[in-house]
């Protein structure tokens, strides 16, 4: 997924609404700022048909589909602007045209008046170049069925890319959640506001390249309401990460204790290790099973492992620690609680990952000097709910979960979300790919936002940081090879790079 902006600028916006937000903002721009939404509507129909020619200029045919409301307005201006261009254009008409109201009818009558062609849709011609999505908009809340889910599978069985008008037709503006079928687009413009669904859960799988445009909307608008949630991304992010000094040493980027590694597990807390010290931890060390001594040394003799069958000798461990990460490969027996009890009373901030996370399911506690970092199972354990309660409302579970815990929270998953102690909002981290869904890269990222809080990074900076930071390594690593068969440890060489800007 890749993601740019029109006007060309460096970044998409970082501020995200929610889809009535940014219906507000559309009515006080025409009640407030008298910009007429016949008005609003051209701008939205001809910043969309700009984008077709520049991303698609060999397209010559194109067919619209269209539905009852304002969606379906723009695209009755991107059929008039695209024929007036030369190009083939047929309109595809679902539900009752008869419902058109207001700014959409006119621009549907002004498409019948310029002879353009106008039918219901019973199916998508072969021969166009490319499909205009205007079907639903962003005010869908219940699943798409009948025919309106049948003109979306033609869709996408289509040969012919989509740009989707505002939103896939089908997603969840809000929450990024496909209502039974959704519209899977090359790109996607969206206007006035970004909406936090085209970042997260089965938003980066349906948006394709993300485009925005404001319509020109004065920036005094956006005054009216505060953020929904914010993107976030290494670009950004990275620069929290300066020039070191020159007359320093080891001592002055900290010392992460990572906590892990039971019967068989050796190689999480390796990962976790190992992250830490290529984020630029001064020092890193490691509490494991003592079978896992010889061949941690034997891969990364950085890392000082420490054989940990006794946990009384954890302590000195813990006293010369600045962060704990405890969590990868732990396990959950008698000896995993003992780490875990150890751990929690140290007075140190922590980072809480994987099996040390169910043990914190099982014994609630709160605190505000940790990351959490659940994947949708975990938190929904900690939350005492099913995965799909947690995916359906990303957003708020991550509010949930910080509300419940405190600290950081560290969602993960496509779109990973971060919500953290205070009023700033979530935070959706729109960095990443698909091939990170492998075996020890959620290790990898609880030793990247250790590293990170022991070079002296706050709780929540450790965390948006560290979600950034990780995402980007994964983009690095997939340019590199492909997304298939990208492993943590691919990830993780990668991080070097980008902590030391050039």
């Amino acid at each position: 997924m890749k993601f740019r902006t029109l006007p060309a600028t460096d970044d998409l916006p970082r501020a995200l609404y929610t889809s009535e937000q940014v219906r507000g903002f559309d009515r006080l721009a025409i009640e407030e700022f008298a910009i007429p939404g016949l008005e609003l509507m051209e701008r939205a129909g001809r910043a969309a048909f700009d984008l077709l020619r520049r991303r698609w200029p060999q397209a010559s045919s194109v067919a619209v589909l269209a539905g009852t409301g304002n969606n379906a307005g723009d695209g009755f201006v991107v059929a008039r602007l695209a024929r007036e261009a030369g190009l083939g254009v047929t309109v595809l008409q679902l539900g009752d045209r008869e419902r058109l109201r207001g700014d959409a009818a006119v621009n549907a009558a002004r498409w019948q008046e310029a002879g353009g062609d106008w039918r219901p849709f019973t199916g998508i011609p072969q021969a166009v170049d490319l499909i205009i999505d205007a079907l639903l908009g962003t005010g869908l809340d219940r699943a798409v069925t009948g025919y309106w889910a049948e003109a979306i599978a033609a869709i996408n069985a289509h040969p012919a890319p989509c740009l989707a008008v505002d939103i896939p037709s089908g997603l969840d503006a809000d929450s990024g959640v496909v209502l039974g079928d959704a519209v899977r687009a090359a790109a996607t413009i969206s206007f006035i506001g970004l909406k936090p669904g085209l970042f997260t859960a089965d938003g980066p799988d349906n948006v394709g390249e993300v485009v925005f445009d404001s319509l020109g909307v004065p920036a005094t608008v956006y005054a009216s309401s505060l953020l929904s949630a914010r993107r976030i991304d290494w670009r950004k992010q990275g620069a929290l990460l300066g020039p070191r000094r020159r007359n320093v040493h080891k001592g002055h980027f900290g010392h992460v204790l990572v906590i892990g590694g039971n019967h068989g597990m050796g190689g999480a807390p390796r990962l976790a290790a190992e992250a830490a010290l290529r984020v630029g931890a001064g020092l890193v060390s490691l509490a494991t099973r003592p079978e896992h001594l010889a061949p941690v040394l034997a891969m990364r003799p950085e890392v000082m492992v420490h054989a940990t069958d006794d946990p009384a000798a954890l302590l000195p461990l813990l006293r010369a620690a600045t962060v704990i990460a405890i969590g990868p490969g732990l396990g959950r027996d008698a000896w995993a609680r003992a780490l875990w009890d150890a751990a929690c009373g140290a007075a140190r901030p922590l980072v809480v990952d994987a099996d040390a996370l169910h043990l914190l399911a099982e014994a609630p506690v709160r605190r505000d000097d940790w990351v959490l970092t659940p994947h949708p199972g975990e938190a929904a354990a900690l939350l005492a709910v099913c995965s799909a309660e947690i995916q359906g409302q990303r957003l708020q579970s991550a509010r949930d979960l910080q509300h419940r815990f405190g600290g950081s929270v560290v969602l993960k998953g496509a779109g990973s979300v971060v919500a953290s102690t205070g009023s700033t909002p979530p935070a959706i981290c729109s960095d990443g790919n698909p091939g990170m869904a492998s075996g020890g890269m959620g290790d990898a990222l609880t030793g990247v936002i250790a590293g990170l809080l022991a070079q002296g990074f706050g709780v929540r900076d450790a965390a948006e940081a560290g979600v950034c930071l990780h995402a980007a390594a994964g983009d690095v690593a997939a340019d590199m090879g492909g997304e298939r068969g990208l492993l943590a440890g691919d990830l993780i060489n990668c991080l070097r790079g980008l902590v030391n800007p050039r």
